[in-house]
Formats: structure tokens, C-alpha cells, sequence
């Protein structure tokens, strides 16, 4: 990330290499068609690209920050064309084992995934509405009839909760 946002060329060529497939597979999914995602996948990588500057390896793996840029452009989009997100579209569930891709995402994922299950169902519900599916407190409060308030309590501590999991089980090794 850090050589993208300096402009390197070829270090976009090597993100488009390693993401392609991942960018591909969130666009497809959360898309109607194979043109639509087409235009969402490329609508991603320039998203990464503008946002590589963000990037704080301190905070997360650079799968997961490609994974939350491309979510975000994908809920951008959706928004802009006054259309719901597909309920199974961001919220397909985590394989028991990650596949064999070496992209350390897939585990990110399954342990958040892991840790957000341990949460009480109401609270697992509201968090899922704000994160995967990018609802505002106030369209979370509206769709499940609890007050504003309780929802954000919901979502502060329920984020506060998946991090202190995911940091109790570790966080996988920097590949080289």
C-alpha cells in the first residue's frame, strides 16, 4: 500500500494480482450481473488506490484493509442507485477453514466472524445491519424497533467485544 500511494505503477500491477480474485469475488456477489460487477471491481481498485495512503499496517492487514475499501465502494454504490443491499450478499457465512488462498483475509474473517458469534443474538443482529450491511444507527434503530440509543450502545461495545476476541487469538504472522 505504502508504495502505491507513492504512485508506483508496478506495485498497482502486483495489487491487482493479489486482490484480483477477492475484489472480483466480493463484486460479483454483491452485484447483479457480470457487467455491473465488472464496473464495481474497477470502481474498487480505484478506491484502493485513493485510499492506499490510509493504510496502517499497525492496524490491520492489508487484506483487510483492501476487503473494507472495496465493502465500502460496494455500499457506495448500492446507495447511489437507491437499491438495498442483497441480504445474502455481504453477510455470505465464513468457511469453518479458510481456502488455501494466501490471502490472510479469509482467516481475518473467520475469526471475526468466530468472535461476533459470541455475542448475544440482539446485539450480533444490530452490529451485522451497521457492518456488513452499512446501515446507519438511526436505519438500524428503525428496522429492529429499538431505541437509537440502545443500538449505538449495541454497536460500540459489540465492535469493542470482536476486537478484544480477535486480539485474545492473535493475529496471523506478516507474510513477506
Amino acid at each position: 500500500m505504502p508504495r502505491i500511494a507513492a504512485g508506483d505503477a508496478a506495485a498497482m500491477r502486483e495489487c491487482l494480482d493479489r486482490y484480483g480474485a477477492l475484489v472480483w469475488a466480493l463484486a460479483a456477489r454483491a452485484t447483479a450481473n457480470r457487467t455491473e460487477a465488472e464496473d464495481a471491481a474497477q470502481e474498487a481498485f480505484i478506491a484502493i488506490w485513493q485510499a492506499a495512503g490510509r493504510y496502517r499496517a499497525e492496524v490491520g492487514s492489508e487484506p483487510a484493509f483492501v476487503t473494507v475499501v472495496v465493502r465500502n465502494k460496494l455500499i457506495d454504490r448500492k446507495r447511489r442507485a437507491g437499491r438495498a443491499l442483497a441480504p445474502a450478499a455481504l453477510t455470505a457465512d465464513v468457511p469453518d477453514h479458510p481456502p488455501a488462498d494466501p490471502l490472510e483475509a479469509c482467516d481475518e474473517a473467520a475469526r471475526a466472524r468466530a468472535a461476533m458469534d459470541e455475542l448475544v443474538p440482539a446485539q450480533r443482529r444490530v452490529l451485522e445491519l451497521a457492518v456488513c450491511h452499512g446501515l446507519s444507527h438511526q436505519e438500524v434503530a428503525e428496522r429492529t424497533g429499538l431505541p437509537l440509543g440502545t443500538v449505538k450502545t449495541y454497536v460500540r461495545r459489540g465492535l469493542m467485544r470482536v476486537r478484544e476476541r480477535m486480539q485474545a487469538t492473535g493475529r496471523p504472522e506478516a507474510r513477506p
